[in-house]
């Protein structure tokens, strides 16, 4: 994350972002909280900026408009490239649950395919209702501490060095349980 200038100008360009998305549907923000079972209040002041969108609002969107995080992200930024320069990935925060989410290489067209590097401090607990698009495949791959996934009711154990492969139908979480915040590489592919 960059300075509090730049993190504005990502929502910002995320907040038009969904009143496009909002818009092309033809939706109200009231068939738009039926559908995600987010409020009103609060996707009106995301699509303003007035918040910073959570991961957990993003992913319900996501969900709804049939898009990956990383693609709807992607969407908010100018024309990839195919080398992504360290300085130019984007990173957002969820400071409220302790996630931060590096895009290392973002959605690209023609590529099924994108990497993310994402980081839990201690204790952070994430839970996903459902994955932004049914069937979709991850490579976690733990590079530093724990993380403990949960998907389809089981629940694995991740350490340094481990990878867990899956295809996500139905909710997900995503907890560190410490005593050290963990930092994974995500491998995200389209069915």
């Amino acid at each position: 994350m960059g300075n509090d200038g730049e993190l504005d100008v990502v929502d910002v360009r995320l907040g038009a972002r969904l009143v496009e998305l909002r818009s092309e549907r033809g939706w109200s923000l009231g068939e738009l909280a039926e559908r995600s079972g987010v409020s009103r209040s609060t996707l009106s002041r995301a699509e303003r900026a007035e918040i910073s969108p959570t991961a957990s609002l993003l992913n319900r969107l996501c969900a709804v408009y049939g898009r990956t995080m990383s693609q709807l992200l992607s969407e908010v930024e100018a024309e990839p490239v195919p080398v992504v320069r360290a300085a130019d990935q984007t990173v957002w925060a969820d400071e409220a649950s302790g996630f931060v989410r590096r895009s290392v290489s973002p959605p690209h067209a023609g590529l099924r395919g994108e990497l993310v590097e994402g980081r839990l401090r201690a204790g952070a607990d994430l839970a996903y209702d459902r994955p932004p698009v049914s069937g979709l495949e991850q490579h976690i791959w733990v590079l530093d501490g724990t993380l403990e996934v949960t998907a389809q009711d089981v629940e694995h154990r991740l350490d340094a060095g481990d990878c867990l492969r899956l295809r996500v139908w139905g909710p997900t979480r995503f907890r560190c349980p410490g005593p050290e915040d963990v930092r994974y590489a995500l491998v995200v592919v389209l069915p």
